[in-house]
């Protein structure tokens, strides 16, 4: 889907990933994989529409509440789920679809962005900027009561590691709210090590599953040149991977999505190789 922003190009980032060997990657590593397929975006023939600062806000209504069933039916059945995307619009849909099953989900959200947007605070009216808002169950309420329920997840339940690009709105949200944020200066104070070791030990007792968000503009640009909002100073290759080590050493990752593959942006496919080899680690695969 391509619908929560202007930037054509992250509807293909599906095909890329596996393009890019992510299902024999997982198969690799021992687990049984289902390919569900994608789900068939409505574009209107009208190009995109805006109700109340929210463009395409129809079209994003629809897929979301399609993503969610699909997601609760296959929670339904046991495994875990991974989602690709696609812009990060999606995750209103597939948050949605997880978190009925849990009584206090837990999200990671790597990102580049907090994603705290609401119709109010928005500087452009993308929808991929507000998703994490709307599963706060801040937002329009077509928005926040996808599956018939909000809000999805708590504030004293969210991590977002690697934000560099944070919206005023969104900066008073944060302190109003409390929610636990690292920030690229925590990373490169601290370190990536203890930034994780932190986020993994506040949510491990509060949480009974976790869904890790991941955004590849997290990443450096020189390292995921694909995306659809770039913001160079970056979480660098090395440092997701051993976060991603370190999630799966925890083993407290009940679902995941990866988001925001670019290929039109991409060079040679290498942010979508990135995203495998990420999906790889979070699932256990190690060096030795």
């Amino acid at each position: 889907m391509d619908l929560g922003q202007v930037r054509r190009g992250v509807d293909m980032g599906p095909s890329a990933m596996r393009y890019a060997g992510l299902i024999e990657g997982i198969k690799e590593l021992g687990f049984d994989v289902v390919d569900y397929g994608d789900i068939t975006i409505h574009r209107s023939s009208n190009g995109s529409k805006q109700e109340q600062n929210l463009k395409n806000l129809q079209e994003v209504i629809k897929t979301s509440e399609e993503l969610c069933r699909d997601l609760d039916q296959i929670l339904s059945k046991g495994g875990f789920p991974l989602v690709l995307g696609g812009d990060h619009s999606m995750s209103i849909g597939s948050i949605a679809g997880i978190s009925k099953h849990y009584k206090n989900l837990g999200v990671i959200w790597y990102d580049a962005h907090t994603d705290l947007n609401t119709a109010d605070t928005s500087p452009s009216g993308n929808i991929h900027g507000m998703p994490l808002a709307i599963n706060l169950g801040l937002g329009h309420p077509l928005l926040t009561e996808i599956g018939g329920y909000s809000p999805k997840v708590k504030r004293e339940n969210i991590v977002i590691i690697g934000a560099r690009s944070i919206d005023e709105g969104e900066r008073e949200l944060i302190k109003q709210e409390g929610i636990k944020v690292f920030t690229m200066h925590e990373i490169d104070r601290k370190g990536m090590t203890a930034v994780m070791e932190e986020a993994i030990s506040y949510l491990k007792d509060r949480t009974d599953g976790v869904h890790l968000s991941l955004d590849l503009d997290a990443l450096d640009p020189v390292d995921a040149p694909g995306v659809g909002t770039p913001v160079l100073g970056g979480v660098t290759y090395r440092e997701s991977h051993l976060a991603m080590e370190m999630l799966a050493e925890s083993g407290m990752i009940t679902s995941a999505e990866f988001v925001e593959v670019n290929p039109i942006l991409d060079n040679k496919n290498q942010t979508a190789d990135i995203a495998v080899e990420l999906v790889a680690s979070l699932l256990g695969k190690k060096l030795i």
